[in-house]
């Protein structure tokens, strides 16, 4: 069910173009709000709107922002520009895009003619905040390469509310972005994860690309139960199609959670039984007792009889970020209080960046 309110625009702290950082009175309360302009317009101070305020009193991961439904001082709008397939098909808010599949599309043949990705480098993570630390790390070291990242819509669908990907994009780390299945707003819109795949070599001549879900990750405390499990089913399609499947693997040892310390259940769960291709996993060389604890992870879960196991020295990674000037975060933890989980997506970059 959906928890709805009225409110009235009080102030706009940002507006992108795309998304609205805008503030908002509920019963004489001041909160914070977002506004997606392709889907709900325009918005300016004065404007009523109706607003999605469930995931803010479930006190789930969205900031503490509702999200504008609609705007009543701005109802109506036109269809414009090209395209015929729906994205958040069959819901209030479905929208059209051009899919680069599409019979019209001017890249249409480029797709239907694919014959393979010739080997190209595909990381596939997990987590959103894996992409800050990988494009630093690989991006400061190829910076004449393409860089494709390709958003999932395991989580967050917009990928306007990635500041990440806007910073990434304005620095020139990201040269291209695609979002596939519901997920809207990249460069380019595919349909599944195979058109993207073929997308980012024949369309947009990648040469790496980094594969995620956006801002936010569905878990249950269960085995299967968490979108992150997409991994697997992204690395067989990579392999699929003639491409190199590497994964990012989730570790961290600041995770009070015993099934997050060292190596994530995610990640042993996605490569032990959902992936059925043998799969390069980079794994940095920590300190002897965490390496020690992660190299039994690996055995006891026969993950090194399955996979290609590659252990990297990687100090750099911190180096990496302040070149660039990012403070990033996973999970509210800043680097210094959980660096084992940022170094394990720069490791994978440096991997990719040494062997192609």
């Amino acid at each position: 069910m959906i928890s709805k309110k009225i409110g009235k625009v009080v102030e706009i702290k940002s507006q992108s173009g795309t998304l609205d950082d805008i503030r908002v009175e509920i019963n004489g309360d001041i909160q914070r709000a977002y506004n997606y302009n392709l889907l709900t317009g325009d918005i300016k101070v004065g404007d009523e709107v109706v607003l999605n305020t469930t995931a803010v009193e479930l006190s789930l991961g969205t900031g503490g922002y509702h999200f504008v439904i609609a705007n009543l001082n701005n109802l109506e709008s036109d269809l414009v520009g090209e395209g015929h397939i729906m994205k958040l098909r069959y819901t209030p808010l479905q929208l059209k895009v051009n899919a680069v599949e599409e019979q019209d599309n001017i890249n249409h043949d480029k797709i239907n003619n694919f014959k393979n990705l010739d080997n190209l480098p595909v990381a596939v993570g997990t987590l959103h905040s894996m992409l800050v630390p990988f494009c630093a790390s690989y991006k400061r070291q190829n910076p004449d390469k393409t860089l494709v990242y390709i958003m999932t819509d395991g989580a967050a669908l917009p990928i306007f509310l990635s500041k990440n990907v806007e910073t990434l994009k304005e620095k020139g780390l990201i040269d291209r972005t695609i979002t596939i299945g519901n997920a809207f707003g990249g460069d380019c819109e595919c349909v599944n994860i195979y058109t993207a795949l073929i997308t980012a070599k024949e369309v947009l001549k990648a040469d790496c690309v980094f594969v995620s879900m956006g801002p936010g990750i569905v878990g249950t405390g269960t085995k299967y139960g968490f979108t992150g499990i997409e991994q697997g089913q992204i690395l067989d399609a990579v392999e699929k199609l003639g491409g190199r499947p590497v994964a990012i693997p989730r570790i961290s040892f600041a995770d009070k959670r015993k099934r997050h310390n060292g190596i994530s259940h995610h990640t042993i769960t996605v490569l032990s039984e959902i992936t059925n291709v043998k799969t390069d996993v980079p794994i940095t060389v920590y300190d002897d007792e965490k390496l020690n604890i992660v190299k039994e992870q690996i055995r006891e879960s026969n993950l090194d009889k399955k996979h290609n196991i590659i252990y990297l020295d990687n100090n750099k990674v911190k180096e990496d970020l302040d070149y660039y000037d990012f403070k990033v975060k996973s999970m509210g933890r800043d680097y210094s209080q959980d660096e084992e989980f940022f170094k394990a997506a720069s490791t994978v970059a440096y991997y990719i960046s040494e062997v192609f």
